[in-house]
């Protein structure tokens, strides 16, 4: 493996990532489906994933553009403790503005 390969940076790398989820999507789906070929299955799959993709949507866009402008989304783990940080806080007591840590910041999760 090349430098190239090491920097997550790197636009190819990023793409052959992203292909990566796709195909592992689509075989797990196709794979489910199969094992069991109902509408059915088919439907509750195709509600699961469009869930699952809009509560990903939510933790990444709606938290740092309409909730809290200082959250910086860095993965699903650093949204985790974000939320673990900010339960029984409010605006009043500290809990708008700057709910990252620049470790949030940087996470890979």
């Amino acid at each position: 493996m090349g430098e190239a390969m090491a920097d997550i940076t790197n636009p190819k790398l990023l793409y052959t990532k992203g292909v990566l989820f796709l195909l592992a999507g689509v075989m797990a789906a196709a794979l489910l489906i199969l094992d069991n070929p109902t509408w059915q299955t088919a439907f509750l799959l195709a509600v699961a994933v469009w869930c699952f993709a809009r509560s990903y949507y939510f933790a990444f866009y709606v938290i740092e553009h309409y909730v809290d402008p200082g959250y910086r989304f860095a993965g699903l783990w650093s949204f985790a403790r974000y939320l673990l940080r900010r339960r029984g806080r409010g605006p009043a007591d500290g809990g708008g503005a700057g709910g990252g840590t620049a470790h949030d910041r940087h996470d890979q999760g």
